[in-house]
């Protein structure tokens, strides 16, 4: 509908305007113009101004993003953070965490667990993001109700988990989810088997031909550990990577999370397949996991994104710290600091994610026609200055902190670090009550 018919339902006026797309660019004293839930307009401040609009936003000194994506994930995982701190991968698994969440996790839990992560996340202006959880169903509900977008993930593993006693029952309460949501306009139903090592052939034939038919993604932790990759070469003769080419998993819509593992075999394979490759260098850094050669794979045409991974291993979920982590190990682990500049790093963040779970055609660039999910920062402060290049300063000088204001889908989500939809003061208490309960048990 041409402009002079239909006005702009809002405008957004900042000092810098970074789209992503193209590569590199920043735009100053530009105007994004929002209708109906999408961008309608990016123009000069002047020509911006002569549009229509039924609210004019001044946002002096800050910087218009798109929104972060955090493209890995465990939710419900908040009501862990800080549980068992310090350990290694399978130890901080078997021994603390597969327990604990046989103890704990219910409806309930994920309900409340979930909530706190997504009002973290908008806080720290992440607008969609992965989860891989448990009663994937209640997750969603709370995704619908918040604003918020997500990846919802059907959790697949070979034994009995929280809310399934078995794959089986795991697939066909997923499918049925994903009957549910298939034209939700912020929802996308993915497969979630956990891991090479806790699903079996026959589980990851299936959810390939499920996959295929539903056109929808798998995400799954892959080469986490060193150790992952050891004990598959000793009881199957091969690779983890190479066993789900054979089995037909991977492909565009095929998630593997971690990688911090990756020969030239690996590589080729992830190349040839189109495979993507989500990145979260700060749990990988605190479980001692591995470093994923992100230079490498992004210099070979692999899609990276970045995720922060759960709570219990982060311990925090803020994408732009971890964003800010990853571009300074990618130039530790290549040995050059040319190595994922700053905007490739916000790439990272934002339409590589995108691209990850198969939305890069309605989020993660400021682009006329997709989904308006926005993120305004505020580089006004003392730690900001002076201002050379605000991408630069938003990764390297910054923190979420500086998240003024999020839109998602036009709407706003976070009103000046004030969420609009969810009640901080009574996720704090809730969180708090699961604290005390669980330390509790273990004393």
């Amino acid at each position: 509908m041409p402009d002079h018919v239909a006005p702009l339902d809002l405008l957004l006026l900042p000092t810098w305007l970074v789209p992503v797309e193209p590569a590199g660019v920043v735009l100053q004293e530009h105007g994004l113009g929002i209708r109906d839930g999408r961008i309608a307009l990016i123009a000069p401040r002047a020509e911006a101004l002569l549009k229509p609009a039924r609210e004019v936003r001044e946002l002096p000194g800050m910087l218009l993003t798109p929104g972060l994506i955090n493209a890995h994930g465990h939710a419900a995982m908040t009501l862990f953070r800080g549980l068992a701190d310090d350990l290694p991968l399978m130890n901080w698994l078997e021994q603390h965490i597969w327990p604990a969440e046989a103890k704990w996790v219910d409806e309930a839990f994920i309900r409340d667990g979930t909530e706190l992560a997504i009002a973290e996340q908008l806080k720290g202006g992440i607008t969609c993001f992965s989860d891989m959880y448990f009663f994937p169903e209640v997750a969603s509900e709370l995704v619908h109700k918040s604003g918020i977008r997500a990846q919802i993930t059907i959790p697949v593993l070979d034994f009995p988990i929280p809310g399934a006693r078995d794959a089986d029952e795991a697939l066909r309460k997923g499918l049925a989810l994903f009957d549910d949501l298939r034209v939700h306009p912020r929802i996308k139903v993915a497969f979630g088997p956990h891991a090479p090592y806790t699903v079996s052939d026959d589980k990851l034939e299936n959810i390939r031909m499920l996959a295929e038919e539903l056109d929808a993604g798998i995400h799954m932790h892959v080469h986490e550990t060193a150790f992952e990759v050891q004990q598959s070469l000793e009881q199957r003769g091969e690779r983890p990577l190479a066993r789900l080419a054979r089995l037909g998993l991977l492909g565009p819509r095929f998630q593997a999370v971690h990688m911090t593992q990756v020969s030239d075999d690996d590589l080729l394979l992830l190349v040839e397949s189109n495979s993507n490759v989500i990145h979260c260098p700060e749990s990988n850094l605190k479980l001692a996991s591995g470093f994923c050669p992100v230079e490498r794979l992004w210099q070979a045409g692999v899609n990276v994104a970045i995720g922060t991974d759960g709570a219990a291993s982060n311990n925090d979920l803020d994408l732009l710290g971890e964003t800010r982590t990853a571009a300074l190990l990618a130039k530790a682990v290549a040995g050059s600091a040319l190595a994922l500049g700053v905007h490739r790093a916000l790439r990272l963040a934002t339409l590589n994610g995108a691209r990850a779970l198969g939305l890069d055609d309605q989020i993660g660039s400021l682009e006329v026609g997709k989904s308006a999910d926005v993120v305004a920062f505020d580089l006004s402060g003392l730690a900001q200055q002076p201002i050379y290049d605000p991408v630069s300063q938003l990764i390297y000088a910054s923190n979420r902190d500086c998240v003024r204001h999020v839109w998602v889908g036009g709407k706003q989500l976070l009103d000046d670090r004030r969420l609009t939809r969810l009640d901080e003061e009574r996720l704090i208490a809730r969180a708090q009550g699961w604290g005390k309960k669980i330390a509790g048990s273990r004393l």
